[in-house]
């Protein structure tokens, strides 16, 4: 038996209950969901219309009454939206949802592994930007957490410039910055 559709702010409460969203990833899913809801919707309006029982026409009612395809797609696309920002207004009134959480849970589990220009892609891509005083503390322990990083990858640096390359590339895709695996790899201490 299929489960029903969670209705936006409970799929939005599902999503927030297994890890920290940013506001913008959030808004991704959950207007897929919309879609979703609406595709079931449609789906049920046509299996009840098909049916001659006159009760079996009845809707769900945390479903989205159908849609009918009168060739207004951004309309739609407008409804939806405004419907998910209203969800999304009231998950941070609420203090569900909140950017500066996500910034914080994010950098917490990728500073061990990753570098500052990697975890500052990353947080833009997701649409949010660290605060100063998050990139200052990344910038300050860069040059220790490349060396954890590169010791539980490699014991020593390699002897041979091909060996050498080869670390560099490693630590420069964890998003190292180029003096910090210079240091990191030409063993200098001189902070």
């Amino acid at each position: 038996m299929k489960r029903p559709l969670l209705s936006l702010k409970g799929q939005a409460m599902a999503l927030l209950a297994r890890r920290e969203h940013s506001r913008a990833e959030l808004r991704t899913k959950l207007l897929a969901h919309v879609r979703k809801m609406e595709a079931v919707a449609a789906e049920a309006a046509r299996q009840a219309s098909s049916m001659e029982d006159p009760l079996a026409a009845f809707l769900r009612p945390d479903l989205p009454a159908p849609v009918a395809d009168d060739g207004d797609a951004e309309h739609d696309r407008a409804a939806a939206a405004a419907l998910v920002d209203e969800a999304l207004d009231w998950l941070e009134s609420k203090k569900y949802l909140s950017d500066t959480r996500f910034v914080e849970a994010r950098v917490a589990t990728r500073a061990p592994r990753f570098g500052q220009a990697r975890i500052k892609h990353e947080l833009g891509r997701l649409g949010v930007t660290m605060d100063a005083d998050t990139a200052q503390n990344l910038r300050d322990t860069e040059l220790q957490r490349a060396r954890e990083v590169f010791l539980k990858r490699f014991q020593a640096p390699a002897e041979d410039p091909a060996g050498r390359a080869k670390q560099m590339r490693f630590l420069a895709s964890r998003g190292f910055g180029a003096d910090t695996v210079r240091r990191v790899i030409g063993g200098r201490d001189d902070d």
